[in-house]
């Protein structure tokens, strides 16, 4: 499992917040940001951005996996979110879904409950591991 030391979690709770304070909620006013590192050393950062049409709206975590696309690609190493207060918030199914599909295998999650991995908030997931494993075995 992938180490990560005090410094590199509070550099990535610092530019969660700052990318918190980008975030567009005017419906929820409740903006959210998240911040992860790549494994080439890079960080990511996303908020959310809302919509009149409340579904098509976008979480944090749809947008930092935007931001590691457009930026290089890469798998993600380390991940926290905050919500308005700056405090750590927890992806929802769907964003650890969106998570696992571009994690490194251990990536660490910040949690309400300490530091875990994508496979501990996501049990036997389903995603680009399996679909390599079936087709190796084919």
């Amino acid at each position: 499992m992938t180490t990560i030391d005090d410094k590199t979690w509070n550099d990535l709770r610092e530019h969660a917040r700052a990318a918190m304070g980008k975030a567009y909620a005017p419906y929820s006013q409740f903006p959210v940001g998240a911040a992860a590192l790549v494994d080439d050393g890079r960080i990511v950062t996303g908020a959310n951005v809302e919509n009149a049409s409340y579904g098509v709206g976008l979480c944090a975590e749809c947008t930092l996996v935007s931001a590691l696309i457009m930026t290089g690609g890469g798998s993600l190493v380390a991940f926290t979110c905050v919500d308005g207060d700056g405090e750590t918030l927890m992806p929802c199914g769907r964003c650890r879904q969106l998570l696992y599909e571009h994690s490194a295998d251990g990536m660490l999650l910040e949690t309400l409950s300490g530091i875990k991995t994508i496979d501990e908030v996501l049990p036997d997931a389903f995603g680009p591991r399996t679909l390599r494993r079936y087709q190796e075995s084919h």
